[in-house]
């Protein structure tokens, strides 16, 4: 933008590098009946920003020829994004082929041949239709995608449809006598999908019991107090008992040792921190006579 105004006059040239530059473009301008300069951001100009750039960069000496460099733009597709599609095939095509004619896929090496006959031992073909041998020698139809949705929506949720895990799912599809070979992931991709499951199934994760506000909302707010004594041996300071405060929000817990119970031995704990709603003791005769000396 700079070198735009510049080059019509509106600004004037300060800097020194740029003054042979504005000369030798007015000596090309002549040679032009009419000449027009339009600003191209750099955003919009890679290709000449960076041939700039390298120009800058190589120092060359007086006397030495340079050949000029041609380049090529190649015109060709441009691959915005890669969309894979589906192959109206079922799953077990291949074993299906292999079963009727023996043949291998075409692009199949070694190893994908083994698998393939390895496979292959475990279904029954019947004229067109082909059956997996299950455990129990039971004999289940294979299902492509399409059905095995239908089987899935029915047996879950249809008329008589229990809405089960999915596990437990694909089980009653096997006992039904259909297969297909990612049965137990589809099944249980659905039941997590099912909107009654969600409303209705069991909280697994939710507490046992109903909530309750909590007894201590804030820091200091509720002390749990109680008096341990009297000690034998005594302290070495002397004193019989021990008083613990307990704060039931921050578990902060503070401990003296008194010589005596009273409210004054006690009062620079309440000081410092406060019992703004609640203090809790047990019905011990030491706690009660604290209690009711501190109430006062």
């Amino acid at each position: 933008m700079l070198t735009i105004f510049q080059t019509l006059g509106q600004w004037k040239t300060k800097d020194e590098k740029l003054v042979p530059y504005h000369e030798y473009l007015k000596e090309l301008a002549e040679n032009f009946e009419k000449i027009t300069f339009t600003y191209t951001p750099r955003v919009k100009n890679h290709f000449a920003d960076a041939l700039a750039t390298l120009a800058s960069m190589v120092s060359i000496t007086k006397g030495n020829l340079i050949e000029p460099l041609e380049i090529e733009i190649t015109k060709g597709p441009a691959h915005c994004d890669a969309i894979e599609a589906i192959d109206a095939k079922p799953w077990f095509e291949d074993i299906k082929h292999f079963l009727q004619t023996g043949q291998y896929p075409q692009f199949a090496n070694h190893r994908n041949r083994k698998t393939l006959r390895l496979l292959a031992t475990h279904y029954f073909l019947s004229g067109e239709t082909l059956y997996r041998r299950s455990l129990d020698a039971t004999l289940l139809r294979c299902v492509d995608g399409q059905e095995a949705q239908r089987l899935i929506q029915e047996v879950h949720g249809g008329s008589c449809g229990p809405h089960m895990n999915g596990l437990m799912l694909a089980k009653k599809i096997m006992r039904f006598g259909y297969f297909w070979s990612t049965m137990e992931t589809d099944c249980v991709k659905h039941v997590r999908h099912c909107r009654l499951c969600q409303v209705y199934a069991d909280k697994i994760k939710a507490p046992p019991n109903e909530l309750h506000p909590m007894a201590a909302p804030w820091p200091f707010s509720m002390w749990g107090m109680d008096v341990i004594g009297p000690i034998n041996p005594k302290a070495s300071n002397g004193h019989l008992f021990i008083l613990v405060a307990i704060d039931y929000f921050t578990k902060w817990i503070e401990a003296i040792t008194l010589a005596s119970v009273t409210v004054k031995a006690v009062a620079h704990i309440i000081a410092r921190y406060g019992v703004r709603d609640l203090g809790l003791q047990d019905a011990s005769s030491q706690d009660g006579r604290m209690s009711a000396s501190f109430n006062r």
